[in-house]
């Protein structure tokens, strides 16, 4: 079976912006920012666009909507995903998982074939576009908290439903590719087994932090399928980079004491050769064959700007032989190529 994904995500599409941050989720974003943030992305490059229904509820992909409508649509990609739908409610409850966003939806959790056309439709519906490029299953995995019977149950449901549904979608055209957007390892393993996704998200997988699982279970895996994946979240939602807080989730500012450990030592390496970690991990994550497409969260223009230079930045080679001798990287990973 030949590689939709490695046809669909070409050079210029291989570093995108994700909608987390841009949904309010960590910091309140005005709609005037949000905008300022996706211009300069565009303005230094990016041309792929990854975001969600449950991203503040709705306001990521309102917003990336309001910039995006004005763009040539041919020159960028653009990802949703399904698995959440929304209904309007003056007494809703979104405060409980995004307060920042002043959504005024409450959440429904729907992975059956209908739910899946109306997530795509709704989602269209907010981005102001005629068509997504890709579609995720959203978030059905063990470290989601909000399923009411678990993980298992709805990827069951999604393994009937959501699974072949997209499949007929795709070769209807109405979208180019499916896949899966999880933050543990665990579902895509299944899916590919379970059905015939062409890339899934892999989020906070495949970090300078954490890899090894990704590196000698996952990778082998999805090679052996001929399934491609997007790398997201390789900065741990910003604590490579410097942020208070691991992951996501309503108590990531809670740290385990190994993850700063690893932290300082990465750090250390890095000043020794005068090099940015943040660039550094970045890069890592780009490296994997296995990956088409690198996507980082922004919350502002600054920021989005920094993470593109980071990616052109020059490290050197003795830097990553440097931390493969201090243990800090799997014997196994693939490096980034010498400048």
């Amino acid at each position: 079976m030949p590689n939709r994904a490695k046809d669909i995500f070409k050079p210029q599409f291989r570093f995108g912006i994700g909608g987390v941050s841009l949904g309010n989720e960590f910091n309140k974003h005005t709609d005037r920012e949000a905008q300022e943030t996706l211009q300069s992305a565009w303005d230094v490059g990016v041309r792929y666009f990854d975001v969600a229904p449950w991203y503040g509820y709705g306001l990521a992909e309102r917003r990336f909507g309001h910039f995006l409508h004005n763009q040539p649509r041919q020159e960028f990609l653009l990802s949703s995903k399904v698995g959440k739908l929304f209904k309007a409610s003056k007494n809703n409850r979104h405060a409980e998982v995004f307060p920042l966003s002043d959504s005024p939806n409450d959440i429904v959790f729907d992975y059956t074939a209908d739910g899946v056309r109306r997530s795509i439709e709704d989602s269209l519906q907010r981005l102001g576009m005629d068509a997504l490029d890709i579609a995720f299953v959203h978030d059905i995995s063990p470290d989601f908290a909000y399923f009411p019977n678990g993980w298992e149950e709805q990827y069951e449901i999604s393994r009937k439903g959501a699974f072949p549904a997209l499949s007929k979608m795709r070769d209807e055209g109405i979208i180019r590719a499916w896949g899966i957007g999880v933050n543990t390892p665990e579902p895509i393993l299944k899916v590919i087994n379970d059905a015939d996704p062409d890339v899934c998200l892999c989020a906070r997988q495949y970090s300078l932090i954490d890899h090894a699982k990704t590196v000698n279970e996952l990778f082998p895996a999805v090679r052996e399928k001929n399934v491609s994946l997007v790398i997201g979240s390789s900065l741990n939602a910003g604590f490579l980079s410097g942020g208070p807080r691991y992951n996501y989730g309503k108590e990531n500012f809670k740290i385990p004491a190994d993850v700063i450990k690893k932290r300082d030592a990465l750090r250390s390496v890095a000043a020794r050769h005068g090099v940015d970690l943040r660039s550094a991990a970045l890069q890592f994550a780009a490296a994997a064959s296995e990956s088409v497409a690198l996507v980082v969260g922004a919350r502002s223009a600054q920021q989005i700007s920094e993470d593109w230079n980071s990616i052109q930045a020059k490290i050197p080679e003795h830097f990553w032989v440097d931390l493969l001798h201090e243990k800090l990287i799997d014997p196994n990973a693939q490096l980034p190529k010498s400048p």
